[in-house]
Order: C-alpha cells, then structure tokens, then sequence
C-alpha cells in the first residue's frame, strides 16, 4: 500500500477524497477526507484516518464511538486524485448509526457479516456482562448445546401459525450458528464458497 502514498496527488488545499466502501457487501458507505498524515496512519494501522475540514483536526473512525473501519483495500482512480478505501466496517458508518451515510441498509450477507465481527471482537475482548462472552467462556460443549436447543424451539416454531415466532427463534438459531462458526474458526467466506460450489455442482446436475 505505501506505493498509494506515493502516487496520491492531494488538492491545493492538501487532501484527498476518499470514498470508504464495505468490502463485504459493497455499498458505499460514506465520502470523507484525507490528508498525507492521515493517509500515512491508515496504512499503517490499517483503520480509517481522515482529515475533518470542519474541525481542521486528525480523526479516527471509531476512537469515541468504537464503530472502526478495518482497511483492507486501497486503490487510487485513474488520475490518482481520488482513493478507494475498502473496509470491513465494526458497527454503523455514520454518526447516526445508520448503517451508510447515504441511508442505504445492509443487505442480509452485510448483516450477517456486521455480527460475525461483532462476536469475533466479543471472543477476543471478552467484555464483562455480555452474552457472548459467557458463551465462550462456557466452552465448546456449551455453544453446542444452545444451537441444539434453538434449533429445537425452531421447529417448534415452524409448527405455528403465526410466522413472527418462526422468524423470531430463526434469528437466534443463526446467531449461536454465528457463536459456533467463530469458535472453531469457520468463516463466512467458507460457508459462501460450499453453497455456491453446490449451486455449481446442482446446476450440472440438472445440465447432464
């Protein structure tokens, strides 16, 4: 990334914009400002640094309300005036806890991707009074047995005729699924990749 800092070709005024997108779901999540200082920090601490012009100061996304931005991409447009920053963000991008600043919502994968960090950063700081921490610090055997008691009351739940209950115990079933994936280390991306090589693999079925 240090050759973008080279090549980085800032205003009159000594910034860069920078278009900050998630690099799960890629939406747009918001349009801010860097200067060389704040290019420099987010390369190396790989968190979003901008330059607020209306505070003239150095700020990082994050520091107060702990909604950080983890950059895993930097690219320069054509011209090199402009910056894309890829992030995977920890929490809403904008200061009005909305998910982007241009009022757009997190797609399902985005959701999903938003509470697999969210319990990833509960199981390495385990914060006291949290939930998830107390199933961690439970142990695998204690993981196990919730997303067997949940996926019970989920087929409970099916049986009834009001589908908010269904809806309801399928969101807890997912989230322990969530709890047990980042204990023993499964991503996401792996579980994406199984389902689509299986799509690939139904669809050549179905050719043959």
């Amino acid at each position: 990334m240090n050759d973008i800092l080279q090549k980085a070709k800032f205003g009159a005024d000594g910034l860069i914009p920078a278009i900050v997108q998630d690099a799960r779901t890629r939406e747009v999540l918001t349009v801010a400002f860097m200067n060389k200082e704040s290019l420099e920090l987010t390369i190396q601490k790989q968190e979003t640094y901008f330059w607020s012009r209306s505070r003239q100061q150095l700020w990082h996304k994050g520091e107060t309300s702990g909604n950080s931005q983890r950059v895993t991409r930097l690219s320069l447009d054509c011209d090199n005036d402009a910056i894309l920053v890829e992030v995977e963000p920890r929490g809403p991008a904008c200061h009005t806890g909305s998910y982007s600043c241009f009022g757009t919502d997190p797609t399902l994968e985005g959701v999903l991707q938003e509470l697999y960090a969210v319990i990833e950063e509960r199981k390495e700081n385990r914060p006291e009074g949290s939930y998830t921490t107390y199933l961690f610090n439970s142990g695998l055997d204690k993981i196990l047995k919730k997303v067997g008691e949940e996926s019970t009351e989920t087929i409970v739940a099916a049986k009834n005729s009001d589908s908010r209950r269904l809806v309801s115990e399928t969101g807890d079933l997912i989230y322990h699924l969530l709890v047990l994936m980042v204990e023993r280390g499964v991503t996401l991306e792996e579980i994406s990749r199984e389902l689509k090589e299986r799509r690939g693999t139904t669809k050549s079925t179905k050719a043959t």
